[in-house]
């Protein structure tokens, strides 16, 4: 299981992701009581919390950073081809300042299937009691 120290670093940055919109309640089916731990969950098992994780796919892709945001749609490696619906660089989604992998995470939840787009949810947290996540931190 996750580590609980690693799941309560940056509250102010996870609280920030949890004050995501109605959408997210209803595209994630946990409402929520479950955030930012529905986001912690995801984050731990597509990156392990490696905010610089990048992971090369079959398509010549790249999924950035902690959420594994995946370059063809979502942000820009300088080629043409790829859509960049966040207007962000792929470099700025593998910093340790999480803004940028924030809003543009957000943004996927908001105009896509909600935290479906992430396959380590969908597999690992979705429908799942996150009490674990809660774990060491300062959350009631």
């Amino acid at each position: 299981m996750q580590d609980a120290h690693l799941s309560c670093l940056s509250p102010t940055k996870w609280s920030s992701v949890s004050s995501a919109d109605s959408t997210e309640k209803s595209a994630s089916g946990a409402g929520t009581r479950n955030l930012p731990f529905n986001w912690i969950c995801m984050a731990y098992y597509e990156s392990g919390y490696n905010t610089t994780a990048q992971t090369v796919l079959d398509d010549g892709s790249i999924d950035y950073g902690i959420f594994q945001i995946n370059s063809f749609a979502w942000c820009r490696r300088g080629k043409l081809k790829e859509n960049n619906h966040c207007h962000v660089a792929c470099s700025d989604l593998i910093t340790d300042d999480l803004t940028d992998a924030i809003i543009c995470a957000k943004k996927i939840v908001k105009e896509t299937q909600g935290m479906n787009y992430w396959q380590g949810w969908k597999k690992h947290c979705e429908g799942r009691d996150l009490s674990e996540w809660k774990k060491g931190c300062e959350v009631s």
